[in-house]
């Protein structure tokens, strides 16, 4: 009798698990591995998971899940804004990953076919080989036994062989505890980045929560892009809303530059700078803690409310920087008039300017409490870029924190600003200075 392996159509045949039996796989799926850093697409997979369980349920919408899983107005453009695809590709590959490793013996698996958003269950066809013709067995013969004659004389390639394999298992052994050392190390490092960096411990265990998400959230530089060429500002309603896409299409711009802001906008720019800042700031981040990489375009409301926020960038590549230009004494500003940044000092002390141009200043930090201030949110703003990548360096260098420590004359870090000018090479920003601060004990 033939096994299922042999007949695929009796696998097929085979029932799939009831309907609560794919709704905890939905879950065990979710709470892996490739789930536990992302908040995101936790909450994505098991909308979509739950949505395919109804009965009669043959699609889901990329407007329902912009709409109820990514906070997005009903009537939120999908071709301005690309969030459930960007992140339905990651989706995709994440399910892919949990049952080609945790859960590779899962009898059944589920996936999400490309250009769809509902969940496809089937079974897992055995690899198990057909059964081969029989074979008889041979009595062996056992090989004769040659005694060891000391007399008798070993080749020379005996001799060398001999004289090497000491010295080769031995190099071989500490190229292997060499390699060994180094993925300690690494792992080491993930799991406790602040080993023997005392400033920098006590601010990022201030910062973060291994129980709360940290959100780092890259610029926008698109819609930096379109303000440059409409020179009009983007306020963060409009941002939200994406109703700046309408006031730029309906204004005074001629037809070709109103087709070259569309063109910007379909596209998701960051610059190096950015990357190279978010790189920094996520070695700061234990291995173990929740964290998510975002883009602007792509954040919410919600999130920034309920979790710790890292916001790379100024206000015209992030407009979420709006929400807190009302708490801050150094205000990023541009002028649209000359094409330049500038740092508003709203409150000079003596000795400070009431407006740093980048050559005096380039870069601004504040840390503050969330808007709910069940978190605490992070901003780096620099005149360009590369500033906002010195500012980014700064924060990550225990020399650079112990210093300011040391000026707030504290144990603890307060809520802070700080004012920064960069210095340049070659055009990129390599180190950043220490011009003014504010501390904001009050705000604890």
């Amino acid at each position: 009798m033939g096994t299922l392996a042999d007949n695929p159509a009796a696998i097929a045949a085979e029932p799939l698990p009831t309907l609560d039996e794919r709704w905890e796989l939905i879950q065990l799926v979710a709470a892996s591995e490739q789930f536990s850093r992302s908040t995101r697409l936790h909450d994505f997979l098991l909308y979509v998971g739950k949505q395919s369980l109804k009965e009669g349920c043959r699609e889901i919408h990329e407007q329902e899940i912009g709409t109820k899983v990514f906070g997005r107005p009903a009537s939120y453009d999908r071709t301005a804004d690309n969030i459930v695809r960007v992140n339905a590709t990651e989706l995709r590959k994440r399910i892919d990953s949990y049952f080609e490793t945790a859960g590779a013996s899962q009898p059944v698996i589920f996936e999400m076919p490309r250009g769809a958003y509902r969940l496809i269950f089937r079974r897992r066809p055995s690899h198990q080989p057909a059964p081969s013709a029989p074979v008889l067995a041979l009595p062996v013969q056992e090989p004769p036994l040659i005694a060891h004659d000391p007399q008798r004389p070993t080749s020379p390639r005996s001799r060398i062989l001999r004289h090497f394999a000491l010295p080769v298992a031995t190099v071989c052994f500490a190229a292997l505890s060499a390699l060994l050392y180094l993925q300690n190390r690494t792992l080491h490092q993930a799991l406790d980045p602040w080993e023997d960096h005392p400033a920098l411990a006590a601010f990022w265990s201030a910062f973060l929560d291994s129980h709360r998400q940290t959100d780092l959230v890259l610029p926008d530089d698109s819609a930096s892009v379109a303000e440059d060429i409409s020179r009009t500002p983007i306020s963060l309603d409009d941002y939200i809303s994406r109703t700046f896409v309408d006031h730029i299409q309906s204004g005074s711009l001629s037809t070709d530059r109103k087709q070259d802001v569309n063109e910007v906008l379909n596209h998701n720019l960051v610059t190096f700078g950015a990357v190279t800042a978010g790189q920094a700031l996520l070695g700061e981040i234990p291995a173990t803690y929740p964290h998510d990489l975002a883009l602007a375009r792509f954040f919410s409301a919600e999130q920034i409310k309920r979790d710790n926020v890292i916001l790379i960038g100024g206000k015209k590549a992030v407009p979420w920087d709006y929400l807190f230009d009302d708490q801050l004494n150094f205000v990023t500003d541009f002028d649209y008039v000359h094409g330049v940044a500038v740092i508003r000092n709203r409150n000079p002390l003596p000795g400070e300017l009431a407006l740093y141009p980048a050559s005096a200043a380039s870069a601004v930090i504040a840390y503050l409490p969330n808007p709910s201030h069940t978190g605490n949110i992070i901003l780096l703003a620099g005149s360009d870029a590369a500033a906002t990548g010195a500012a980014a360096a700064f924060l990550t260098s225990d020399t650079h924190m112990q210093d300011l420590r040391n000026r707030f004359h504290a144990d603890r870090y307060p809520y802070f600003e700080v004012l920064l000018k960069t210095t340049r090479f070659s055009g990129t920003s390599f180190d950043a200075q220490l011009v003014a601060f504010r501390t904001y004990p009050n705000l604890r």
